[in-house]
C-alpha cells in the first residue's frame, strides 16, 4: 500500500542562469509569506493535537489548512533549492501544472490517541533524519547553483539526490504535523518515479 503523502518533481534539464543566480533574492517575498503562514499553523497544531487526543479525529478543515501549508513549504523548499525554475504559487491548493506536487490522502477515520499524545517523543528519529536530509539538500543546492550558473543545466544525478532529500523532508513534515500517524518511508514509489521524463524547453 502506498504512503498517504506523495511528493513529485518534474525533471527539466535546461535552467535559467539568471533566475538561478538571484534565487535567494527572488525567494524573499515567498519566505515572508511562509513565515506568516507558519505562525498560524503552529497555533493550530496545538489545537489539532488536543482535538485528536480527545476525539481521535482530525477535523477536515484543519487537515486541509495544515496540508496546504505543508504543500506550500515543500514547493518553496524545492524552488529555493533549484529543483525547479517557475516561481511557486502563493496559494496552498494543489496545482497539477506546477512542476512540484504534493498530494494527501485525507484525514484518517480514526487516529490513535496514544500515538498522537506521544508524537513529540515518537518523532525524534524522524526529526533527526529530516535534519540530515536538509543538510544533504542544502549541499546539493549549492552544487546545483554553481553548475546551473555555469552550464544552464541541472545534472540528472544531482537532481535525483536532491529530490530524495526534499521528498523525505516533505513527508516527514506531514508526520510531524499530525497529518499521518505512519512513519514516513525513506523512499517511496512516487519519489523514484518523479521527473522520469525530461520536459523540452
Amino acid at each position: 500500500m502506498s504512503y498517504p503523502v506523495t511528493f513529485e518533481v518534474d525533471y527539466i534539464e535546461r535552467r535559467s542562469r539568471l533566475t538561478a543566480f538571484f534565487r535567494l533574492i527572488l525567494a524573499i517575498p515567498m519566505a515572508i509569506w511562509i513565515y506568516i503562514y507558519s505562525l498560524v499553523v503552529a497555533f493550530l497544531l496545538i489545537i489539532v493535537w488536543l482535538v485528536i487526543v480527545f476525539t481521535a479525529r482530525y477535523p477536515q478543515w484543519l487537515y486541509e489548512f495544515v496540508a496546504g501549508y505543508t504543500r506550500l513549504l515543500a514547493r518553496f523548499t524545492a524552488y529555493i533549492a533549484l529543483l525547479c525554475d517557475p516561481y511557486p504559487p502563493f496559494g496552498p491548493s494543489d496545482k497539477p501544472d506546477y512542476p512540484v506536487r504534493m498530494h494527501f490522502a485525507g484525514p484518517l477515520e480514526h487516529y490513535s490517541r496514544l500515538k498522537t499524545f506521544f508524537r513529540f517523543i515518537l518523532a525524534i528519529p524522524i526529526a533527526i533524519l529530516r535534519y540530515v536530509m536538509q543538510l544533504l539538500l542544502e549541499i546539493g543546492a549549492v552544487a546545483a547553483w554553481f553548475v546551473i550558473v555555469v552550464t544552464g543545466k541541472m545534472p540528472r544525478g544531482l537532481f535525483d539526490l536532491m529530490v530524495l532529500a526534499n521528498s523525505y523532508m516533505a513527508r516527514s513534515d506531514a508526520y510531524l504535523y499530525l497529518l499521518t500517524e505512519t512513519y514516513p518511508p525513506f523512499q517511496d514509489e512516487q519519489t523514484r518515479a518523479a521527473g522520469t521524463a525530461a520536459q523540452p524547453i
